[in-house]
Parts: C-alpha cells; structure tokens; sequence
C-alpha cells in the first residue's frame, strides 16, 4: 500500500469523524452570534410570486454562517402531481452556506432582507438547537398547506417554540380577507391572479388572521414585542433590486377581454357549445377537487355557480336541439349566475370575473329566448 493512498483513507477517517462529530452536538455559539429571519422577495416564476422566508446563523467566532429554509421538496417524489393536488406533498427543511444562498438570489435579482433578532444568547443557543434537531430528526417534514402550513409558517413556529411564547403573531392587515391579501403580487401575472379567483373557495375569504406570507411576517415582526422590547432590530438591506412590473403581450386583461368578446361577437353555435363545454368542465373539476384535496383553500368553492357541472347537461339539450330543457336548463343557469353575483357583491375578485359573468349571462339569456315556446294567439 502506497503513502498516497495512507493518506487518503486517513483524511476520509477524518472527515468522516468530524461529520459524525457536527450531527452529534451542536457547536456553541460565541456571543458574537447572530441569529435573523431573512425574507426574499418576489420574483417572476409562479414559484416566487409571494416571496420566501429563512432563518440564518451567523458565528465568525466559530466560522459558522448557514440560512435555513423550510421550503424544499422533491421533484422526484412518486406520483408528484397528484400528492401536491391532493395536499400530501411533504416539504422539508435543507441547510445552506450562507454565501451559496445569497449567490442563488443575486442570480435571480431577487431583494434580500434581514431581521436580526433580539434575543439572549441562550436562546440562539437554544434556536439553533432547534434547528439541528428539527434537520435531523425529519421533524422538518411537513405537509404544505398554502396557508395553514409552509416555509414561513415553519419559521414562525420554530422562532415561538424556542422562545416559548406566542410572541409572533400577525398585527397588520388582520382586518381584510386572504384573497386581498393575495392580490397584489399578481401584478403583472394576469392568467394566474384569474386562475387563483376561480380555483380558491370560501377559505381565503375569512380574514387573514394567521402570518402566511413573508412580507408578512417581515411587516409583524416590525412592531412584535419580547421581554418588552423590539423582539427583532431594523430591517436590514442584503440585496435590493427594483424591477419594474413585468409585462406580457398575451398574460394581460386585453387578451381575456378579446377573447370573450370574440366569442359573443361571432355568436357562432359551434363556438358557444365549445364555451359551455370549458365552462361546464371546469366546474366538474373544481367540484371533484374541492372533495378530493386536503388543502381547505380549495374546498367550498361557490365559483362553481359560474363554472357550472349544469352546463355540460344544457349543453346535450342544446346539441339535440331539445327546445323545451335547453330553454330550462338556461333559466336555471341564469338563475345560479344571479345568486353567484349576489355572493360576489363584497368579494376581491368581482371585477376579474365579471367579463365572464357577463359573456355567459348574454350567452344563456340569447338561448332562452331563442328555445322558449311560442304561444300562438288566436283572434
């Protein structure tokens, strides 16, 4: 056996004892440690529309400078689509150097801030404990849930165990609904700021009383208080960048107000059958996914009084030129577009779907008078 070798097997054994050794008792930190919450901002992809939340330790004594992040999952998980659709995805917290971790984020052109937090020695001590433990003992594993349950949920929870009081609570914006909440970081994403109206039900109409979105808990923890003090310092700057809102030729309300425009323009039977048939789909959908799926944002969707499972049954009545239950069938979809625009009346998401309140509405109400019977009057 060669020297060379010697050596390698020798520097393995080392590594391998040191690993052992970080796994097994988490290093003390020096008083010179930091311990903040680090909120990103938005990006442009659907996955970083609302922004991310981290904690990150800082040591130089001890040359320790890792973000912590609860919002990692598998791609490569079986059957990936349908566990995240029906709510079982599992996510999972990973360990990052900090330099990695700001390095992905300037690539992307994403702002980074800092919150240090307040807090004695023991208790970072005692939060990166946590943190340890919580990596490597999969109690980091979670079931997502877009409100309920995500990275900065995670981080609120862990922060709060260790200081072993409900200290972050949310103290801004308590006073109006998710769906608010939710959408101003759609600007300039059309299509998915419709697509999250129609799909979410009555849950993320309650008003949004629990921290769920980074920029959230970066507001709270402005003004939470800790052993009556500030429990986080000032907010600080890691990396800025001012974007201007994007823009789309085809992700616009121009494209969706042409759209249904075209269709009630050509008032072409082939096209209004072909409107139903999407429509009608939808509903099912909605219906089947609303029973389906554990995440409660999707459950008790009234958006199916618009998207309406009914409308595939008009539509076979309309097909077989059965006057008497087309004309019905459009009554009693008229009548659930009424009721759906009475539910509407105090929600966010109103003007986004009354274009196609509207198309439908005209759609059902040239059908009815088109089916209803003649009374024939003999003088």
């Amino acid at each position: 056996m060669n020297i060379s070798l010697l050596k390698k097997i020798a520097l393995s054994l080392i590594l391998l004892a040191t690993v052992h050794t970080t796994f097994a008792q988490t290093p003390i930190l020096s008083e010179n440690a930091r311990v903040s919450v680090i909120t990103c901002g938005t990006g442009n992809e659907s996955y970083s529309l609302f922004g991310h939340t981290a904690i990150r330790i800082s040591d130089p004594n001890q040359f320790i400078d890792l973000v912590y992040n609860y919002g990692a999952f598998d791609f490569n998980t079986p059957n990936f689509v349908a566990k995240f659709t029906k709510g079982d995805l599992q996510y999972f917290a990973v360990v990052h150097p900090y330099t990695d971790f700001i390095n992905e984020y300037t690539y992307e052109r994403r702002s980074v801030y800092e919150q240090e937090l307040n807090i004695s020695d023991t208790l970072k001590q005692r939060l990166f404990e946590n943190l340890t433990t919580s990596l490597a003992s999969g109690e980091s594993h979670y079931t997502y849930k877009f409100i309920d349950k995500n990275c900065t949920s995670m981080v609120v929870d862990i922060i709060n165990k260790t200081l072993g009081t409900t200290a972050i609570v949310k103290n801004t914006d308590t006073d109006i609904t998710y769906r608010t909440i939710l959408y101003p970081y759609f600007d300039g994403h059309f299509y998915e700021k419709l697509g999250t109206s129609i799909i979410f039900g009555q849950k993320v109409d309650e008003l949004g009383t629990k921290i769920f979105l980074p920029l959230e808990l970066q507001k709270s923890l402005r003004t939470v208080q800790f052993n009556n003090q500030l429990l986080a310092k000032e907010n600080k700057i890691l990396l800025e960048y001012n974007e201007p809102t994007p823009s789309s030729w085809w992700n616009n309300f121009y494209t969706y107000g042409l759209f249904l425009g075209f269709i009630l323009l050509m008032n072409n039977k082939i096209i209004n059958q072909i409107y139903f048939l999407i429509m009608g789909l939808l509903g099912v959908f909605f219906l089947f996914i609303g029973l389906y799926s554990s995440h409660h944002e999707l459950a008790y969707n009234y958006n199916v009084l618009l998207f309406n499972p009914a409308l595939l049954v008009l539509l076979y009545f309309y097909y077989k030129d059965n006057n008497k239950w087309t004309y019905n069938l459009s009554l009693f979809n008229l009548l659930c577009l009424a009721v759906y625009l009475l539910i509407l009346i105090n929600k966010a998401h109103l003007l986004i779907v009354l274009p196609l309140i509207i198309t439908s509405g005209l759609l059902l109400v040239k059908l009815a008078l088109k089916n209803k019977k003649k009374i024939s009057i003999v003088i």
